[in-house]
């Protein structure tokens, strides 16, 4: 499909208008004439999904210094809580506040924990929340660990593990609550026969005297079925050990949670766990609206910058390359469109930062057809035809492009795995436009090259 010229036409083209539909924002077509009448508007569009959910493309979401939002800080009550565990409770209640609020639809949310004397305290700072209301009363719940078993009558088998992990009827409550829990901790496996899983990270769950008879009576009702351990209602379970057939005889120890684990992912799953072994009730403290950290006439400035530098680089363009640097530009239009629609799809929240990263990626698209222009001009001038040079200089600059933008890619994805909030931002559109702009300056830019059948004019 790709090697025929009509097809990737038509796929650019089908690409091309989509993105712009999608990134354009709502714009009034009016026309009071007698003969055409129109009072519509293209752009900006709403879509009702299956499922009740809406598909907004309205607008851009927009971070905290761009939109502003509300913060919240939380009062965690620890008079129940051991001393020893205080820091564990406290670390817990923010990882299940960090994922609700990701559940309201928002991303790079700020959340954090702040000990000041006997207080323990969990921060919330979440952009372009409308309902404050809803927000406060879903992130101060208090999760609660359910330990639950299949139905009577449902037949349990393990290679559909996911379907029944994803059908919530399927299950039946047990008498078995995260109440009943000490709570959870890595450890490492030195018992094992096998050497292949010596070492390998478990979790143990450490229960009350009374959690330990309720889940040994459940586990010798369950031999080699699932126990699954949910964190809220509706949701899927967080884990689903089988139970080992060992466990018939009684436990002589607190039982282990096994799998695939790194250390990190059984640490993450121990908090987990742990969010509802140790309940932590929390009460609002304090309560604001908070504006944007950047005024408007900034943010305005710094969209400006953004559309000024890339006229000047298509203009630059232009000027170095003639017919090719026009393509070239009519290339980044097309990228600009695309990264567009897709930061509305995913959705992501542009801060300035991300717009940085925005910038920063158009800049790289261009240093690719670059490489491709010069390397076609060089064939040219070595006498090859016009046909073999276009192959030559998009075949022999690949190598080139392909490392420059591997590199990049890897930087992003550390910043993205080890960094937070704008530093998060920046590393996601980068990493977005990088990929889009293969795309632009490898096939948009060859295909039209192709269609006008530019080539003579490097020859100069």
């Amino acid at each position: 499909m790709f090697k025929n010229l009509n097809h990737r036409v038509a796929l650019i083209s089908l690409i091309a208008t989509l993105a712009i539909l999608v990134a354009l924002p709502q714009v009034g077509v009016k026309s009071d004439s007698e003969i055409f009448r129109i009072d519509s508007a293209i752009g900006g569009y709403s879509f009702v999904l299956p499922g009740g959910k809406t598909l907004d493309l309205r607008t851009f979401k927009e971070g905290l210094d761009l939109k502003g939002g509300i913060r919240v800080v939380l009062q965690a009550d620890m008079s129940k809580i051991a001393s020893a565990e205080r820091n564990n409770a406290l670390e817990s209640a923010k990882e299940v506040i960090s994922r609700r609020v990701n559940l309201l639809g928002v991303t790079e949310p700020y959340v954090a924990t702040s000990k000041v004397g006997d207080n323990f305290r969990v921060i919330v700072e979440i952009p372009g929340v409308e309902d404050v209301t809803q927000a406060i009363n879903l992130i101060g719940q208090t999760a609660q660990l359910k330990f639950r078993v299949l139905k009577p009558e449902i037949v349990w088998d393990a290679t559909k593990s996911s379907t029944f992990a994803l059908n919530p009827a399927a299950w039946q409550d047990t008498d078995l609550t995260g109440a009943d829990m000490l709570g959870a901790d890595v450890v490492l496996n030195q018992q094992t026969t096998s050497l292949k899983n010596q070492g390998s990270p478990e979790i143990r769950l450490r229960f009350s005297n009374e959690g330990r008879k309720k889940f040994e009576a459940i586990a010798k009702q369950n031999i080699n079925k699932p126990v699954a351990l949910f964190l809220d209602e509706g949701g899927a379970p967080i884990s689903m050990p089988v139970v080992d057939p060992g466990l018939a005889n009684g436990l002589d120890s607190d039982p282990v949670i096994t799998g695939s684990f790194t250390l990190e992912s059984a640490k993450n799953l121990s908090i987990q766990i742990r969010a509802g072994a140790l309940p932590v009730p929390v009460s609002v403290l304090q309560q604001e609206t908070i504006g944007a950290t950047l005024g408007t006439d900034s943010v305005n400035k710094s969209f400006f910058a953004a559309l000024v530098g890339i006229s000047l680089v298509i203009v630059f363009l232009i000027f170095r390359y003639g017919k090719l640097g026009v393509l070239a530009g009519v290339s980044l239009i097309i990228y600009t469109a695309i990264v567009l629609a897709i930061f509305k799809l995913v959705p992501v929240v542009l801060t300035l930062p991300g717009i940085a990263g925005l910038v920063l990626s158009i800049g790289m698209a261009t240093d690719a057809n670059i490489l491709i222009f010069e390397r076609f001009k060089e064939e040219l001038l070595w006498g090859k035809p016009r046909d073999l040079a276009i192959h030559l200089g998009f075949d022999r600059a690949w190598n080139s492009i392909k490392d420059s933008n591997v590199s990049s890619l890897i930087t992003s994805f550390i910043l993205f795995q080890f960094g937070t909030g704008p530093v998060r931002g920046f590393a996601l559109t980068l990493a977005i436009g990088i990929v889009v702009s293969l795309f632009t300056s490898i096939v948009v830019v060859r295909t039209l090259i192709e269609v006008f059948n530019i080539g003579k004019a490097a020859e100069k």
